[in-house]
């Protein structure tokens, strides 16, 4: 299969005001991110609060320029774009966000709101938009009559359903879901689920999946992306990484994954302290000073990504830890 998204060492910092006489300061939300997504395929972002993971899907979906980096979308590189080609582009990528309501346009009504990326993107009549919206709504789990309600009507999971049928309308080449279940009840998450999983079949749209719940990632993804504090630190096929991870920050977040059968002989890691201030990232590897591996060439030296066991991994003692 052919790439739908590719990205080359993307980077996004921000210029941060730290008060009067104070000189600005850099926040390095993404530092070198680089990954391919085929299309029909599922890369999943996980990591904890600040790691990175919103700001990599708002790049992705071209609501923020990257700082640095390339990325390409369908083929077609992105950075350097004009404007007119980047409106071009946003048709095919879309992005369902995490709360579904406040995505939502309160005072329109749903059958509007599903026809409006048709309306700016195409030239088709109304008749027609309103059959491609209708026939959008059935593949959902939409009722006819949903057409004309707006959605505080809805309960929270059918408003997911609606942002889902509103993002694929124009059929994207690439999907970006940040946290697209999190707001929803444990029983409709499933279902959401099921419905992203049957759209892409029919489709072959490739996702970039966004979340912290790692035993929802483990069911949708292919491949798994795992970031912390900006920076990829292991990235390989789902089944490799849950089976046997190698990166210590990777060994925590599975190790604090709910389980209804946990394993007494699979020792759970723990780590202490909280994520770094990015406005003072740490010196070398971002992860050493919560690493219970860490060493003097870990406070020194930033370990770059590399093939071992069919993922990549960014850590000096990867081999002592297989």
């Amino acid at each position: 299969m052919s790439n739908v998204l590719e990205a080359h060492e993307l980077t996004r910092h921000y210029n941060v005001s730290r008060g009067l006489f104070k000189p600005a300061a850099t926040v390095q939300a993404l530092n070198g991110v680089s990954f391919n997504l085929e299309a029909g395929k599922t890369l999943a972002v996980v990591g904890e609060s600040g790691c990175g993971k919103s700001t990599l899907a708002r790049a992705l979906t071209l609501i923020e320029q990257p700082s640095s980096g390339s990325l390409q979308i369908a083929g077609r590189e992105v950075t350097g774009a004009s404007k007119a080609e980047r409106r071009q582009l946003r048709r095919d990528v879309q992005m369902v966000f995490q709360n579904p309501y406040a995505s939502l346009n309160p005072r329109q009504k749903v059958g509007d709101q599903l026809a409006e990326p048709l309306l700016i993107n195409t030239r088709l009549s109304a008749a027609e938009r309103r059959e491609k919206v209708q026939a959008m709504m059935q593949q959902v789990g939409l009722r006819p009559e949903h057409y004309h309600r707006y959605p505080h009507m809805f309960s929270g999971g059918q408003r997911q359903r609606i942002a889902l049928a509103r993002a694929m309308m124009l059929q994207p080449k690439v999907l970006v879901a940040d946290e697209p279940t999190s707001a929803l009840d444990v029983s409709i998450q499933a279902q959401v689920l099921n419905l992203f999983m049957d759209l892409q079949e029919q489709f072959g749209t490739g996702y970039v999946f966004i979340s912290h719940n790692l035993a929802v990632v483990r069911h949708v993804a292919d491949d798994v992306l795992v970031m912390y504090l900006g920076r990829p630190v292991e990235m390989g096929p789902a089944e490799v990484l849950y089976e046997r991870p190698l990166h210590p920050y990777t060994q925590v977040l599975l190790s604090a994954t709910p389980t209804i059968h946990p394993d007494p002989d699979k020792p759970r890691v723990r780590v202490s302290g909280e994520l770094p201030n990015p406005l003072d990232p740490p010196s070398g590897c971002a992860f050493h000073k919560r690493c219970p591996y860490a060493d003097q060439r870990c406070r020194e030296e930033r370990p770059e990504l590399r093939l071992i066991a069919a993922r990549q991994v960014a850590c000096h003692h990867v081999e002592r830890l297989e």
